[in-house]
């Protein structure tokens, strides 16, 4: 049992590092896409598309790497887990599409920014989870 336990642990801990590594990459993909054509190669566009591209594969990879890691997870921690993404999700399909409203029937004077609904759900995610570790303590 010892040793099965301590096998989940290492595999849980592999997982969240390979996890970490592909969140990190993204994170600097999108930067690259967001920042290098203005700042670094003067919108260069066969240059932006390969950032792009490189954004978008890289983003699959993490992904993927979060479907490992949560499938590596106990049953307890999935579930906290799943109930977190579905708040996630359900606010940023309510609050995205009312947001975009927002500006339609003009109660705003800016329009809205996708960073701007990101933290919204991020925020949610982690109320999700901080909400489902107390529950099932």
């Amino acid at each position: 049992m010892k040793h099965k336990e301590t096998n989940w642990k290492t595999r849980t801990k592999k997982n969240t590092i390979t996890l970490g590594i592909w969140t990190f990459s993204w994170l600097v993909t999108t930067a690259i896409v967001a920042f290098a054509p203005k700042f670094i190669w003067d919108f260069n566009v066969p240059l932006t598309i390969i950032a792009v591209i490189a954004n978008i594969i890289v983003g699959f990879g993490m992904i993927l790497a979060n479907r490992n890691h949560l499938r590596g997870l106990d049953e307890m921690q999935q579930k906290i887990q799943s109930e977190a993404m579905a708040l996630s999700l359900g606010v940023g399909l309510v609050l995205g599409c009312s947001y975009q409203l927002l500006e339609d029937i003009k109660l705003i004077a800016f329009e809205p920014e996708i960073s701007h609904l990101i933290i919204v759900m991020c925020i949610a995610f982690m109320v999700g989870v901080i909400k489902g570790g107390v529950k099932y303590r």
